[in-house]
């Protein structure tokens, strides 16, 4: 810290003229205290001055000093500059201020300097004394300060922030917010191990990360085929909580053409919290979703997001080799990425209304993959899911509602094309089936399922999957270039083979 005269020179008194200075005087201190005689005006008639030496003053020439702190800055003070002898009047013979002296011839030593008046100089040094001994004390005062804030700054005891005046414990998240729904569905959430079974050297023991969610409160897990369909087989299935705690698992039923599986806890806990299922056919684009997953094997990942289409047609694999699945998809921006397949897509009170299931890939199109998220991810509603969940609890197997004909799956554009015959040179229109029923032939071109335009045979299957055997659809078909309808009453078929 610095103050206003720290290292400043202070000037001479200006009536003063400049003395060397005079060796301490042994003199006594009543001595020094004895103000000094006014000196005795000179003669008219000298020519000189006679020299007068002024009696020594120890205040004068010994300034007081105040010890100044350890801590603070050495100040020294600059002395006064001399001020040059005032010239005296013409004609002037004596008196103060004496003449000039003359100039010497060279080599002739110099006479003495006039001596200055006492009183004068007494004052003048008094006052560079004081002006030093608070020059000195500012300088101590100005460092002991600065030590002491650095002091105080380190210890952060006069830091500038700002702290919130409610701990984040305390703060209440308000319903319906991210905050609040995530901390209501995450202890209902789960991350699944799979291995496949055989011999190590065989592949055996291998498998990957998916998601999945408490459906009641007897310990049923629900999530996608593909997350479980390595371990189906004779593999290992473990599920962990988010409390860390893990407990072995078994297949109840799998469905591949929907992607849904069910899982059973060995041995469930008490108290298990199913989440709550939302209506996914009253979702509309622009919801906001919540997605709860493990994305690369990092549990319990939040995301968020919006609705950003419906009924998209998605064909996906299960990993393994086996059949596709069809959805009439939900389409999501939230990020969901590998591991998050079988997890909840929430809405925002927190209602199930999807299982995620397949993000579009910029390299192998739809379907799982280890790319990253690019804000396409599709979920299978949870209508579809519910009634899928139901059955395989009920007995194991899957049950798929079907119009009894076979459609081209390659092509794309106008409609679904029913094939000239099935599989293995089997009728592509099964006799007595729905379709034969409602008058359907094979090259027939189905254009419209309901109020769903078709523009392929996987989109006519994802449409025909979000329905229940026994279902009334009205299907419109173009034959020889005239367009028809005709009402199909769904049938079924159990399992997957």
């Amino acid at each position: 810290m610095s103050t206003e005269n720290e290292g400043t020179a202070v000037p001479a008194d200006p009536s003063a003229p400049s003395a060397p200075p005079t060796p301490p005087s042994t003199a006594t201190p009543e001595q020094a205290t004895t103000p000094a005689p006014e000196p005795a005006p000179a003669p008219e008639a000298a020519t000189a001055p006679t020299p007068v030496q002024p009696p020594a003053h120890p205040a004068a020439q010994t300034q007081p000093t105040t010890p100044a702190p350890a801590d603070a800055p050495t100040v020294v003070q600059a002395p006064a500059p001399a001020a040059p002898p005032a010239a005296a009047p013409a004609g002037a013979a004596g008196g103060w201020p004496p003449p000039p002296p003359a100039v010497p011839a060279w080599g002739a030593p110099l006479p003495p300097a006039p001596p200055a008046p006492a009183a004068p100089r007494k004052r003048t040094g008094g006052l560079v004394a004081a002006v030093l001994v608070a020059a000195l004390v500012a300088g101590g005062i100005g460092g002991g300060v600065g030590y002491w804030a650095a002091q105080r700054g380190d210890d952060g005891v006069s830091s500038t922030t700002v702290s919130s005046g409610e701990a984040p414990a305390a703060f209440k998240r308000d319903p319906g917010t991210v905050a609040a729904v995530a901390a209501q569905a995450l202890p209902s959430v789960v991350t699944i191990q799979a291995k496949s079974g055989g011999p190590q050297s065989e592949g055996g023991g291998e498998g990957g990360t998916g998601t999945g969610f408490v459906y009641d409160q007897e310990g049923h897990i629900v999530t996608n085929n593909h997350v479980v369909a390595s371990a189906a087989d004779g593999g290992a299935l473990s599920v962990t909580f988010p409390d860390g705690k893990a407990y072995d698992a078994e297949v109840v039923g799998r469905a591949e053409g929907y992607d849904v599986a069910v899982l059973k806890l060995t041995n469930a806990p008490k108290g298990l919290k199913p989440l709550p299922l939302g209506d996914s056919d009253k979702v509309a684009v622009g919801d906001s979703t919540i997605a709860i997953g493990a994305p690369f094997g990092l549990s319990n990942t939040v995301t968020t997001g919006i609705i950003s289409a419906k009924n998209r047609p998605v064909a996906s694999g299960d990993g393994s080799g086996g059949s596709n699945s069809y959805m009439s998809a939900l389409q999501t921006d939230a990020s969901i990425n590998p591991g998050n397949s079988g997890g909840p897509l929430l809405d925002a009170s927190g209602a199930v209304i999807g299982i995620n299931s397949a993000i579009q890939s910029t390299g192998s199109g739809f379907g799982q993959s280890q790319a990253g998220s690019i804000g396409l991810g599709f979920a299978i509603p949870v209508n579809q899911a519910k009634n899928v969940a139901q059955q395989l609890i009920k007995t194991g197997k899957p049950v798929y509602p079907v119009i009894g004909a076979t459609v081209n799956m390659n092509e794309r554009g106008e409609g679904a094309t029913i094939a000239a015959q099935g599989s293995g040179g089997t009728p592509s229109v099964t006799p007595d089936g729905p379709a034969a029923k409602a008058g359907l032939k094979a090259g027939d071109v189905i254009t419209a399922f309901d109020d769903r335009q078709i523009d392929s045979g996987p989109t006519l299957i994802s449409e025909i999957w979000t329905h229940k055997p026994g279902d009334s659809v009205k299907i419109t078909y173009e034959r020889d270039g005239k367009t028809s309808t005709a009402t199909v009453t769904l049938g079924e078929r159990t399992g997957d083979n």
